[in-house]
């Protein structure tokens, strides 16, 4: 993470390579277009170089230099008063899809503003003959049974819009990656629904002061080659405290992959700023002591923050839905990478034939330069139902830079169902937890799975390696600890049993070990809260 940019080749240099254009001025056209496309991302098409990352850059600077302006007010009340049936039944027409008659491997088509999203966004388009913006037209949506579409204005605007391509099958375009309200997007992979989402910047999550929500007003669409395996979308974002600009590159896939470059100009101060944050929703689960009256056994859309630290560790934190307000911050420098997913797939776990969330997308996030000290930021918010999202993670950096200095990063996004190498050991694959025997005391069943895990003989010895608060040792409250073959999973299951000293929430960590060597990820519970 650094404070200034490199500057550009030259000005709007763009790093997308228009391969499968046609060239102009001939074979020797053709033949540097070839070389550009060859020598990588850094060589700028030149179709595209009147537009690129950089003027958008340029456009959030001089949007910092202004006062803020809400661009709330411009959608008319009476859609902000509909009900939530009524803006889905508000439909774009398939068939008025952008590039569809085109036959382009990307299509793009657009939402309603209304209900939620009271905010219009500008869309444009860049092409090799310039930048053009998007009309709105109320005929190119399907208002079903609302019977709104005569009320809504002529140039009203657009809520957002979502990319579609032939992730499954080359006869049908996919719906791949929405970006719908504020600075929110989300994306699939291959077999997968939609869950978790996530943000262009989180500033105050969970502070007294209250959450700022930045909003993406203005998107720029870089049209795709005939043979585009990837798309580029650029967008402007803007907050009381600061302006944005974006770059994201979409790779559709089994596993879907978006790059992320942004660059922030502050129009003030912020206190906390989270970069790359992540929103999901946890309900209950097998580690959820309460009763809740529901015929699924399990509801979530991810189950667990996974982090990568520098030091080759790995730790897993359990999600929950606490009865009060838990934020929990893992301090590392450098992160390797750090992520919400959902590892229960299992659909006799979920038992929702409807959302389907053994189909939800894991979502994982790798810095593409070193990001310095800081911390992963958990934020776990009660919840009574499971249409709210009350988990929050996003990295919270040390130091930030002046006001008058620009912030830029960039990541990589993963949006997949399962990964072997994350971690590359054993990973817990269940929590459970029970009263204990005694006063506060708390028994922990915590089931292992992995690859390499599974093929230690059954007849090994293995321990558990358990840290209760600050006790490294495992003294000061713990009771009893056993490690056991699971032959149902072909993992190892421990078992171990805790008393602490007062009410006060407790910090547990546990690994398994076989002589001096770490089989496991670190698990991580909060206990007491």
């Amino acid at each position: 993470m650094k404070w200034q940019l490199p500057a550009p080749a030259g000005p709007g240099a763009s790093r997308w390579c228009a391969c499968g254009f046609p060239g102009r001025g001939g074979r020797s056209a053709a033949i540097l277009t070839l070389i550009a496309c060859l020598v990588g991302p850094a060589a700028a098409s030149p179709a595209f170089a009147r537009f690129g990352f950089n003027d958008v850059v340029a456009k959030a600077e001089a949007l910092a230099r202004r006062p803020f302006e809400d661009p709330r007010g411009q959608v008319p009340h009476w859609l902000l008063e509909i009900s939530y049936d009524q803006w889905r039944d508000i439909r774009f027409r398939p068939e008025r899809a952008l590039w569809r008659q085109e036959r382009l491997p990307f299509t793009v088509q657009f939402f309603h503003p209304g209900l939620f999203y009271d905010r219009p966004v500008t869309v444009n388009i860049v092409g090799s003959t310039g930048t053009s913006t998007v009309e709105f037209s109320p005929s190119d949506f399907d208002y079903g049974q609302t019977q709104l579409g005569s009320r809504v204005p002529q140039d009203l605007g657009f809520a957002g819009f979502r990319l579609h391509y032939p992730i499954k099958t080359p006869a049908y375009q996919d719906e791949v990656i929405v970006f719908l309200g504020a600075s929110y997007f989300r994306a699939v992979g291959k077999e997968q629904g939609f869950g978790a989402s996530a943000r262009g910047i989180a500033i105050d999550t969970a502070s007294s002061t209250g959450e700022e929500f930045p909003y993406f007003r203005e998107f720029w669409i870089l049209r795709p080659s005939a043979n585009a395996a990837d798309i580029q979308v650029f967008a402007l974002l803007d907050s009381p405290s600061l302006t944005g600009a974006y770059r994201f590159v979409v790779q559709p896939g089994a596993e879907t992959i978006v790059d992320v470059e942004g660059r922030l100009s502050f129009r003030r101060a912020v206190t906390k700023l989270g970069i790359a944050p992540l929103t999901s929703m946890f309900f209950y689960g097998e580690n959820t002591t309460r009763s809740i009256a529901d015929f699924r056994p399990e509801v979530h859309d991810s189950d667990g923050l996974l982090l990568a630290a520098s030091s080759g560790e790995w730790i897993w934190r359990p999600l929950d839905n606490p009865e009060s307000l838990r934020v929990s911050g893992f301090r590392m420098t450098d992160p390797v990478g750090f992520g919400l997913l959902q590892r229960d797939r299992d659909f006799d776990h979920h038992q929702d034939l409807e959302t389907r969330p053994d189909r939800r997308p894991s979502i994982w996030v790798a810095p593409k330069e070193p990001w310095g000290p800081g911390r992963v930021e958990l934020v776990e918010i009660p919840t009574h139902a499971d249409t709210n999202d009350n988990v929050v993670a996003y990295w919270v950096p040390d130091v930030l830079p002046p006001p008058d200095k620009p912030l830029a990063f960039s990541y990589r996004m993963h949006w997949f169902d399962d990964h072997g190498m994350r971690p590359p050991g054993g990973r817990t694959l269940a929590t459970r937890t029970e009263p204990g025997t005694g006063e506060r005391a708390r028994r922990f069943v915590v089931d292992f799975t992995g690859k390499d895990l599974n093929k230690v003989p059954t007849d090994s010895v293995l321990r558990g390696v358990i840290t209760i608060g600050s006790n490294t040792d495992g003294s000061g409250g713990l009771l009893e600890q056993q490690v056991l073959k699971n032959p149902v999973t072909g993992g190892w299951r421990l078992v171990f049993q805790v008393r602490p000293e007062d009410d006060r929430p407790l910090e547990l960590r546990a690994f398994l070990q076989q002589k001096d060597r770490a089989l496991t990820e670190t698990w991580s519970y909060v206990m007491g809260q």
